[in-house]
């Protein structure tokens, strides 16, 4: 293990240095993966594992054919190492839960009746067992309990796989029965495309990526562009305007050079009217979102978030419902002047591992 300072504080993290690829492989040898559910996560993990040389197999409920014919589309044969939930179920020894959070207490049952002595449980989100209230996923006392946790969609988790680099993860124990659940674990996350791994809770996993993906990541993110689109629009800027200095400047720009070096040598880096006027403002955005943020971690924490994921999530129509959801946002003005903007990008930008990527989906649901 390293141990990094962050900030002044000092964690643990595990490094492929630490913990190479043939170590992983000698620790798996004699397991087999089952990943079930095709849809956002499964592909991604699933693809990068078998391109490692660890057995995989596939459980994909035919319900589902658009996910059943993409896993054969990636490759994956039926009856060799593609099959229905519970058949892989019986063949695997680790199990990882990837069907959308919802689903987890539909198929559960039939899980927990195909598990075996010494098997593990594998799960990429820590909602299933943090909630286990609401979901009913509460694993027998004879096998491992662990999670990965990618800190990033599915379809980037293969695309960084395949340009050679790989996604910072998350990892936990829960239950140790075997006495090597760490290092199943730790195993695990290295054959999926880890980056590298932290350790936390599931409890705090869970918790953290609800408050992430509600705030800063996807709904803080989207909310405040289309706040700024409206005002500048409103003000008599014009689409193209107003989608530039709101999300193209943001995304081709600014952002990777936070990647690269951090906020504040992105601020260094930009002029200093820039400079200025951002100083300024942070704090009062700070202040008005904080209370937010605040009403937000307690609604997370106190279970809210996921009874409404559950009982929205798990609706027969949710896919239907879902895409009007979407429509209404991709129709919108802003985002169909996003489309006409990034139409007209210099082709060479499109180039690269993306195609080959494609299809593997977002994060944690089915």
């Amino acid at each position: 293990m390293a141990i990094i300072d962050f900030g002044g504080t000092k964690e643990e993290v595990i490094t492929r240095e630490e913990f190479p690829m043939e170590k992983a492989r000698e620790l798996l040898k004699d397991e087999t993966i089952a990943i079930i559910g095709y849809g956002v996560q499964g592909p991604g993990q699933s693809l990068n594992m078998k391109d490692n040389g660890f057995n995989v197999i596939i459980g994909q409920s035919k319900q589902f054919m658009e996910d059943w014919n993409r896993a054969e589309k990636d490759g994956w044969k039926p009856g060799k190492d593609l099959f229905e939930i519970e058949e892989a179920v019986k063949r695997g020894t680790i199990i990882e839960m990837l069907v959308a959070d919802a689903a987890h207490q539909q198929i559960w049952p039939i899980v927990k009746k195909n598990l075996n002595p010494g098997d593990a449980i594998f799960f990429s989100h820590g909602f299933s067992i943090v909630y286990k209230d609401q979901t009913g996923v509460i694993p027998p006392d004879n096998i491992d309990v662990i999670m990965v946790a990618p800190k990033g969609s599915g379809t980037s988790l293969r695309r960084n796989f395949l340009s050679g680099a790989g996604i910072n993860s998350s990892f936990a124990v829960a239950q140790d029965a075997t006495g090597r659940a760490r290092e199943r674990c730790l195993a695990l996350g290295i054959a999926l495309g880890s980056g590298y791994l932290f350790p936390t809770t599931f409890e705090n996993e869970v918790y953290s990526d609800l408050v992430g993906e509600r705030g800063v990541l996807m709904g803080a993110l989207a909310g405040i562009m289309e706040a700024q689109y409206d005002t500048l629009r409103s003000h008599g800027h014009s689409p193209s305007e107003a989608f530039n200095e709101t999300v193209e400047e943001l995304t081709e720009s600014l952002i990777k050079l936070v990647a690269e070096n951090g906020m504040d040598w992105m601020y260094a880096n930009c002029s200093a009217t820039a400079q200025r006027g951002a100083l300024d403002w942070k704090p009062r955005f700070k202040e008005a979102v904080m209370p937010v943020f605040k009403e937000l971690y307690k609604r997370v924490a106190s279970g809210v978030e996921t009874r409404r994921v559950i009982s929205e999530c798990g609706r027969p129509d949710y896919k239907q419902r879902l895409g009007k959801e979407l429509d209404v946002m991709g129709n919108s003005e802003m985002w169909q002047a996003g489309k006409a903007t990034r139409d007209l990008r210099p082709r060479e930008e499109a180039k690269g591992d993306v195609k080959s990527a494609a299809g593997t989906g977002g994060r944690q649901s089915n």
